[in-house]
């Protein structure tokens, strides 16, 4: 009876991969290098021109890579810009995609930035104007070890003075409400702390003394402020205070070492750190399951984003964590009608995906393959100027 049973529904798996291969006409495909295989196809079923780049996360001389808008925290550049600039150094860039969601004015991704292995920006609350709730969006890591992860990752700052402790909420940006909180700036953020006249604080400049494993050293240098707008130090950082943690900044002294924890909330496998951290918004896979409907619910999507269709552009990978995906689809035009989350979800799931995340679309959705766009941007201008793209490379 059971056997009986499991053998029907082969047929019935069997029967609908059949379909669904006779709907697909491949468009183009080649080999960019081993283990970075390209493919473009129609489904008809939409219709929806697709275009997808498999990569073997286990070969070593392939990189992936967070580059960011002119290589500053803020400022916006077209994706093929970005891999253009990135193409030199003893690398080849071989694909790239847009990713994240930005704020269109300057161009700052919303969520948490690892780049290269440092910390660019730091979040405990993702920083987007179009939640239905303040939550935290969904993100994609890769490790020290090239491992993989998506979850809904915040930023886990500490610092430590003489065995005191103080929580460190923000990297490079200003942490939410008004009662008390602390901050660390860098140079990525600029020359100098934001301006801040809602609330009294203490900012202390900091000199780097390198690092231990994920942890920042730090030297305590020059007079601690009461004001905000403080110069930040080059080779170091600025810890800034507000409320009641300001009596905690102000009692550091003059060559104090500052420890000063950068890590996520969850820990990545083995409690590795992080090489790479860029945002998406929402996951759309978990585990081999759609999870695309439940967005609204967890990830506070909006309905005329999710529920309807548009250009998508979208990573994921396979079970055993060793295969890349990255996809767009076009949309807005008679060839390519695009995708609502679920139908990506969908088609993650059919190319192989065994967990995925949904990045910036619309207008935003770009892949270049071999320094060429291969996908039809939607806006009537062209391709549009994004705030970052994951890249994959190959060391010449």
């Amino acid at each position: 009876m059971h056997r009986s049973l499991s053998a029907a529904f082969a047929g019935v798996v069997v029967i609908a991969s059949s379909l669904a291969a006779q709907a697909t006409d491949t468009v183009a495909s080649r080999s960019l290098a081993p283990g970075v295989a390209y493919r473009q196809f129609v489904d008809r079923r939409g219709p929806w021109i697709v275009s997808l780049v498999r990569v073997d996360l286990r070969r070593p001389e392939l990189e992936l890579r967070h580059a960011r808008a002119r290589d500053s925290l803020r400022g916006r550049e077209r994706t093929s810009e970005m891999a253009r600039r990135a193409d030199r150094d003893g690398s080849r860039v071989l694909a790239a995609v847009n990713a994240d969601f930005f704020e269109l004015k300057s161009g700052e991704n919303e969520n948490n930035q690892v780049v290269g292995g440092e910390w660019w920006k730091g979040l405990k609350v993702t920083d987007s104007p179009y939640d239905t709730y303040d939550n935290v969006h969904a993100q994609f890591a890769l490790d020290s070890a090239r491992r993989p992860s998506i979850d809904r990752f915040q930023f886990d700052g500490r610092a430590w003075v003489r065995g005191i402790m103080t929580p460190v909420l923000t990297l490079n940006a200003m942490p939410s409400g008004t009662y008390e909180g602390t901050a660390l700036f860098t140079p990525r953020y600029g020359a100098a702390t934001p301006r801040d006249t809602t609330r009294q604080g203490a900012e202390a400049p900091l000199v780097s003394a390198g690092f231990r494993g994920d942890t920042a050293l730090y030297v305590r240098r020059g007079a601690v402020s009461n004001a905000s707008g403080t110069p930040i130090p080059r080779n170091g950082a600025v810890l800034a205070a507000y409320g009641s943690r300001t009596k905690e900044v102000q009692a550091m002294t003059e060559g104090d070492t500052v420890r000063v924890l950068l890590a996520t909330l969850p820990r990545l496998g083995r409690d590795r750190a992080p090489a790479l951290v860029v945002g998406g918004w929402p996951r759309i896979l978990r585990d081999g399951r759609s999870v695309a409907a439940d967005a609204a619910i967890v990830e506070g999507t909006i309905s005329r984003n999710a529920e309807a269709r548009h250009p998508r552009t979208a990573i994921g990978y396979s079970r055993d964590g060793a295969t890349l995906f990255l996809l767009v689809v076009d949309g807005r035009s008679a060839t390519s009608v695009g995708m609502t989350l679920v139908e990506l979800a969908a088609l993650m799931q059919r190319v192989g995906a065994w967990q995925a995340l949904n990045f910036d679309g619309g207008g935003s959705t770009t892949m270049v393959i071999d320094g060429a766009i291969v996908n039809a941007p939607s806006d009537t201008t062209g391709e549009r100027e994004v705030g970052n793209a994951l890249l994959v490379a190959r060391k010449r």
